[in-house]
């Protein structure tokens, strides 16, 4: 055992990457922005210019989170006591769930009937609630139902319950265990695998698919990044990156642009589309390689303005994660009311998006206070940059 935790302990990293808590933080800004149906706000958001959004930024820097949480543990203490931590973290990230579902439809719920709108229950898809509760609570309880806009948690538990296995293979055999996540997207691409919903159709994010990009996030934390970096540092491959990028911006501008389409060429269009978003298709995920190669290249480890007052409430954020996410869930809805109750204008828009934004920094920075008080209290030391989030322990 000692000589197993020689080998492994130089691939997990000793101390927290602001970069990753820095764009969680943004992503989850990004999500709550793209939730608010008909927002101009949106659009400065990264879905707008090109095949990737918010969501895949968030699923792979939680995988990363969460290597670099329990890969220690797994280390120090064996597989059993670790498996114990992260099943018991996926349970706490299922109960925020249940209780983000009961609260989300009953905000819901209240509103519609207040204000005399079924169209809101229509929209945030849960007329089959209101319809048939008990049937439907057993549903969501098995995560089979799910209103709109929730749908990454679930997602997130299924990939925290499976990870144990996962991270076990990862600190024996990285490239293997990679390697085997890559035939699982592909095996289930060939074959259609997904899990089923309620009352119809199947997971909007396929949990066979999406688990690449978290698998991936575990084996850069633990050793990959680093044995990518000559890779990563290459003009070769920043130039490849950003014309990528180009490229992709290009063809996401004729879906703005209608009477641009033309320019993409019909055998090209055959080939890319649908580009599907439910099992994470490879051109996304291509597309989030690139924005990853190129935030590697110009933003450093040590990168002097992630110790700045400037960025600092989106790391906050970031390393508040389940929280504030859970919270966008609840604002996002508020914000679409405002906007159909209130006024649908510009200035409505932009002004539900700041304010949300600003609520989220200010819970953020409450619960970091709370931390870091209850953390003086108790004589452990006050690291803010080991704080955990949604992939580590509340």
């Amino acid at each position: 055992m000692a000589r197993t935790n020689v080998t492994m302990a130089p691939t997990i990293p000793t101390g927290r990457d602001l970069r990753l808590d820095l764009f969680r933080g943004l992503a989850l800004w990004f999500i709550f922005l793209d939730h608010i149906p008909s927002n101009i706000v949106a659009w400065i958001t990264i879905r707008n210019y090109g095949f990737s959004d918010a969501t895949e930024i968030f699923i792979f820097v939680s995988g990363f989170t969460a290597a670099f949480v329990y890969g220690r543990a797994m280390s120090d203490y064996g597989f059993v006591v670790s498996s114990a931590r992260i099943l018991k973290r996926a349970w706490q990230i299922y109960v925020a769930h249940i209780f983000l579902f009961v609260i989300y439809m009953g905000q819901i719920a209240y509103v519609a009937r207040g204000f005399q709108n079924p169209l809101y229950a229509e929209e945030m898809n849960i007329l089959e609630f209101l319809q048939q509760p008990d049937v439907t609570l057993v549903q969501a309880l098995l995560l089979k139902f799910k209103p709109v806009n929730m749908d990454v948690l679930p997602l997130y538990i299924v990939l925290m319950a499976c990870f144990p296995p996962v991270l076990w293979l990862l600190l024996r055999r990285p490239t293997l265990a990679l390697a085997l996540s890559g035939l699982l997207y592909a095996l289930t691409w060939e074959f259609g695998w997904n899990l089923p919903a309620y009352p119809s159709g199947t997971w909007y994010f396929n949990p066979f698919a999406w688990q690449l990009l978290f698998v991936f996030g575990a084996w850069c934390a633990l050793g990959g990044a680093e044995r990518l970096k000559w890779l990563l540092r290459s003009r070769i491959t920043l130039s490849i990156a950003v014309a990528y990028l180009v490229i992709a911006f290009l063809i996401t501008l004729t879906w703005h642009i209608p009477r641009l389409a033309p320019l993409v060429p019909r055998w090209l269009a055959e080939q890319i589309y649908p580009i599907d978003k439910t099992n994470l298709d490879v051109l996304r995920f291509a597309h989030f390689l690139a924005l990853a190669t190129i935030t590697v290249y110009f933003v450093p480890r040590d990168w002097g303005p992630l110790r700045s007052r400037w960025l600092q409430p989106a790391i906050l954020c970031g390393q508040n994660s389940l929280e504030i996410f859970c919270l966008g869930v609840f604002l996002a809805f508020a914000a679409h009311f405002a906007k159909v109750e209130i006024s649908p204008g510009i200035p409505m828009q932009i002004l539900v998006s700041v304010l949300g934004i600003l609520i989220m920094i200010a819970v953020a920075w409450l619960l970091s206070w709370y931390k870091d008080a209850t953390a003086r209290r108790t004589g452990r030391p006050v690291d803010q940059a080991a704080k955990p989030s949604l992939g580590g322990e509340a």
